[in-house]
């Protein structure tokens, strides 16, 4: 059996219902393990040669390697943003049994043919 690579997420959305939906839709999906909302946030940042400011809520995502390019295209179609972030980090070491419970809750195999 191959090790699965997990996979900490990042992205932020304009509120809080958008940051809820997304975060129902990607566990839904097994996408996610678990997405942590996190409590609003001052972002700044250059956008078009412009420093620009926003409040936004942060998105933790858990995921695995393997489901990584679906979910990346899955938060592409859902975002709000033109350009949203989207930062995968690597997880190098995790207590054993969550690391595989975040594996086999985002595992493609278990969704119903019709979901696939």
């Amino acid at each position: 059996m191959r090790a699965v690579t997990t996979l900490l997420v990042l992205t932020n959305l304009p509120d809080r219902p958008s940051a809820e939906a997304l975060a129902r839709e990607l566990v839904e999906a097994r996408l996610a393990a678990c997405v942590n909302i996190l409590a609003a946030c001052r972002s700044v940042y250059r956008w078009q040669g412009e420093i620009e400011t926003a409040n936004e809520v942060p998105l933790l995502i858990k995921t695995s390697g393997e489901r990584y390019a679906a979910l990346e295209t899955a938060i592409r179609d859902r975002h709000p943003y033109q350009l949203p972030e989207v930062i995968a980090l690597p997880v190098s070491a995790g207590l054993p049994d969550y690391l595989a419970w975040v594996a086999s809750s985002c595992r493609p195999d278990e969704l119903p043919d019709a979901a696939r």
